[in-house]
This record gives structure tokens, sequence and C-alpha cells, in this order.
């Protein structure tokens, strides 16, 4: 018989992850872990006041546990504020699952992963995120109905993201230049994956200077090819003379070392946790006259093309929902002007507003 030591109340919130879910304000934290398959997953909720969590699942291969962690706490709060600015009624969550997603990947892991997610019977729904496609999240609907993305249904949301994006971006050169075109305007698209690409097609059809950034050589060559784009080496990136930086793969590009050296006036890409140190570097970038739009405002479309998918919505209510991002992402950076508030704080206040409101009318 195995030994089950007591918890009490004190070393209860010893614990560093209880700490940090606290401090976050975290509902749940579930840690999956099969042998067979050799899945090694965690789902986190954030919060489900406005509905049901949904955000999608990551697949990286984190230096430890505690990496993964951090990262999934930081996501699925996220998934809240961008749930709720965007005006969507679901909750925040997120899962990333350990591993290579080149080499580790198998029906059995992620029908397994589809268990666990059933077992929070609807708390979560998934959908595909960084190294998951939609094929595997058909795996993974074998064994839950709480899945979204799938081929045949709302399918990859990258494209509605890159749109988001898009017009974000458009909004933010509307209050920096004065005018909403990007023609001639010069862009670094850091991350040339399903998103990054698709940013790269809009942004080239208007007319913009774009150059590319990439770990991955051959999706590198092959979009910069494509699309005429310049290649800029990876060390290059913060040096690079440009008017818009997109980051597009993973988060905390926006540190005390990028900031030193990044030569532009817009931050505004869709990769998730763009600020390493949310409330110092979010200071930082407004004192250095940078727009940052909010990661989790302007990077909405997936989750919105997932919502789309829950309530049985056309394609069409998704292109025309994303295209509201363009009024979200201007209202936040003139209220950030006016106020002389970072935009972070900004869009925060205006996704926890929403969310209490909605408290408040529960409780009555």
């Amino acid at each position: 018989m195995s030994e089950i030591s007591s918890i009490t109340a004190e070393n209860f919130t010893d614990n560093p992850v209880i700490r940090q879910m606290s401090n976050l304000g975290h509902e749940q934290i579930l840690f999956c872990q099969d042998a067979n398959s050799g899945l090694k997953a965690i789902i986190s909720i954030h919060d489900t006041t406005l509905g049901p969590a949904l955000g999608g699942t990551r697949m990286w291969m984190y230096q430890n546990e505690m990496e993964a962690i951090n990262d999934v706490l930081r996501l699925s709060r996220g998934m809240t504020f961008k749930n709720s600015i965007t005006g969507l009624d679901l909750g925040g969550g997120k899962a990333v699952i350990i591993g290579d997603s080149k080499t580790m990947k198998s029906e059995a892991l992620f029908r397994r992963f589809g268990q666990f997610v059933n077992s929070l019977s609807g708390n979560y729904i998934t959908a595909e995120d960084v190294g998951i496609s939609p094929d595997d999240m058909v795996h993974v609907s074998r064994e839950t109905n709480h899945v979204v993305g799938l081929p045949g249904k709302s399918g990859d949301p990258s494209p509605v993201t890159a749109y988001g994006v898009y017009v974000g971006m458009k909004a933010c050169a509307k209050i920096q230049f004065g005018t909403d075109s990007l023609s001639g305007k010069k862009v670094l698209v850091q991350g040339v994956g399903h998103v990054g690409e698709y940013l790269v097609k809009h942004l080239t059809e208007e007319g913009a200077i774009v150059s590319v950034s990439d770990i991955q050589q051959d999706a590198l060559a092959r979009v910069s090819g494509k699309y005429k784009a310049n290649i800029v080496e990876l060390s290059n990136v913060y040096d690079t003379d440009i008017d818009i930086y997109a980051p597009c793969a993973l988060g905390a590009t926006i540190n005390d070392e990028t900031l030193s050296k990044l030569k532009c006036s817009i931050i505004a890409g869709a990769a998730n946790n763009q600020l390493k140190e949310e409330a110092k570097h979010g200071e930082q970038i407004m004192r250095q006259g940078i727009i940052y739009a909010p990661d989790y405002a302007i990077n909405a479309g997936g989750v919105i093309n997932c919502f789309s998918e829950v309530k049985g919505y056309s394609s069409q209510w998704s292109h025309n929902k994303a295209q509201e991002i363009y009024n979200t992402i201007l209202n936040i950076v003139s209220r950030s002007k006016s106020e002389n508030i970072p935009t972070y704080k900004i869009s925060g206040q205006m996704a926890e507003e929403r969310i209490m409101k909605a408290k408040q009318a529960h409780a009555k």
C-alpha cells in the first residue's frame, strides 16, 4: 500500500505551483501522464466565469517541467483575457504536451490526451496550437467531443488569426503614422509558420516591404521565395531598421536585451506572451514611444474561428468578427495615448471589466 502524506494549509500554499496559480487567479491544473503512449501533458484552466475554458494544445520540448508549468499558466491566463476582450462567451484554458512534435507524435498519445480532456466534462475545450495540426486533433476527437478546429469544420484557425493580426497592425499604423495603409512600410515577420505565412501574404498584397526570419530554414526559404521577402538572420532581427516588428513565433521576445536594440515604431504580432515581464517591459515600450498591440487582443482570430465551430457559425461570421479586432486595437491604443497608460494595462482592464460584470450578474 502506498503512503500518502498529509497536506496542511500551511505547506499547501508553500507549493510553488499552487502559489503561482493563486497569484494569477487560476481555477484548476491537471497533470497528465501515460507510460504506454509516452504522454506527459498539463491542462490549465484559468477562469470559467464567461463560459467553458477554450484554448489550444501546444506540443513543445520544454527544458523541464517547471518551464512547461510556467508556460501553460501564462498562456491560459492570456486566453481568459483574449476571450473576454473579444466579446466571446468563453473562459480561458490551455494545454501543453511535453515532447518533440517532429518525432514523438502518435495516435495513441493524442487519444490518451483526449481521454484526459474528456475527464474535465466540458470545462475545457481544446484545439490546435504550436506543434499540433488539425489531423492530430482528429485523434483527440475520438476520445472526446470537447475539441474544435477539426478538418471539414472550422479547420485550421491560422488564416483567421493572421487576418486579425493584419487588421490590428493597420489600426496601430493609423495612430502611429496617421494612415492605416501599410504600403511601403518595412515589416519584419519573425516566425513564418502557418500564421506568419498568411500574414506575409496580406502584407505583400498591400505593398509592404516584408522581411522574414525563422529557425526553420526550409520554411524560411519557401516563404521568402514565394513572396519575394528579404531574409533576416536570427542574430540580426533586433538590429534591423524597420517600421513594424511582428513576432509570430514563441513568446518573451520583448525583453531587456531586445528593447535596447529594437528599431521599430510598432510591435504587432501573433505570438503569445510577447512581453517577458509584462509590467516592466510594457512600461518600457511606452517610454520608448513604441506602440504595442497586446498579443491576446490582436491574435484573437484563432479563438474566434474555434468559437464559430462551437456555435455552428459560418466562416463569414469568423471573418467579420476578426475584422472587429481593428476597432479593439484602435480603442486600446487610443486610450493608452490619452490616459498615458501602457497598452497591456488598458487591455487588461477592459478584459477584467467584462469578467467582473459577469461575476456580479451571477451573484444576483
